[in-house]
């Protein structure tokens, strides 16, 4: 089964489930906003994408800019996990396998 990680009202993340909807897809959505990530999601990203699941482009990246360059790993974890409005969206899952960050329409479009 697919999972999607994501904030609804982000427009990127609207953009992936329309698409894999209109692909035929079938997929599971967690809210951040209902459902915030756990370390040791936050962890598994970093691992996979081999750094931290920040949307460096974002504004609460930006407000919190200063914090997360000072930070040890374990407080980014905890910043990241307690504003996960930070997180790059969407995280696509597959058999608890993380398959991207963002919508990247190679790796969506493999799916449908």
């Amino acid at each position: 089964m697919i999972k999607m990680y994501g904030i609804p009202n982000c427009d990127t993340v609207k953009k992936a489930k329309k698409f894999l909807e209109e692909g035929g897809v079938e997929f599971s959505f967690v809210d951040f906003k209902k459902t915030a990530p756990t370390e040791k999601d936050i962890k598994n990203w970093k691992k996979s994408f081999g750094e931290w699941p920040i949307n460096k482009r974002g504004t609460t990246y930006r407000k919190l800019k200063d914090e997360f360059e000072s930070a040890s790993d374990a407080e980014v974890v905890k910043l990241i996990c307690d504003n996960s409005s930070v997180i790059k969206r969407p995280i696509l899952e597959q058999d608890g396998k993380t398959l991207c960050l963002g919508f990247d329409k190679e790796v969506f479009g493999s799916l449908v």
